[in-house]
């Protein structure tokens, strides 16, 4: 039996998990569940930075449980529907932006999926040895933090500085 048969989008953890059906896609799910968090990135960044993490780390609390629920309901770990990572490591790697404008968006998500497609180290490290909800969530978490440093080193240093402008 196909997992994602085991799911139910009237079930809120399984919905969450999904990203709201992004994560159904049958090409590149984790791209689409990073795509699909893009609008609400757009309506987080309008509130004050502390309202914005504080909403990104109970995302990523709550999602330890989400993704924990819905991959033993679906029978294993980690399935690629599960796109809920993808929407807290996003949301996590845009928090400093300087601007929020299509070019810091677009650089935001090319290097979020870079991250979390090639697992670098410690990324792959860490997907390879922690299991459960926290270890669904952490990898996606690293990418964020690791995306956020990228993001301040490209402004801090005026790279691309011609594509921004």
């Amino acid at each position: 039996m196909d997992p994602k048969q085991k799911l139910s989008l009237s079930n809120p953890w399984h919905l969450l998990a999904v990203g709201f059906g992004s994560g159904l896609s049958p090409i590149v799910p984790g791209t689409m569940g990073t795509l699909a968090a893009v609008p609400f990135y757009l309506l987080l960044s309008q509130l004050p930075l502390w309202a914005y993490l504080a909403i990104v780390v109970a995302a990523g609390v709550i999602g330890i449980t989400i993704c924990d629920r819905t991959a033993e309901d679906m029978g294993v770990h980690d399935h690629g529907s599960i796109v809920w990572d993808e929407f807290v490591g996003f949301w996590l790697g845009m928090a400093f932006v300087p601007a929020v404008t299509w070019q810091w968006v677009l650089v935001g998500f090319v290097l979020f999926r870079f991250f979390d497609m090639v697992k670098p180290w410690p990324i792959g490290m860490i997907d390879r040895r922690v299991k459960g909800g926290f270890g669904i969530m952490i990898d996606d978490i690293v990418a964020g933090l690791m995306t956020l440093l990228s993001l301040w080193l490209i402004e801090h240093f005026g790279l691309f500085a011609d594509f921004f402008s």
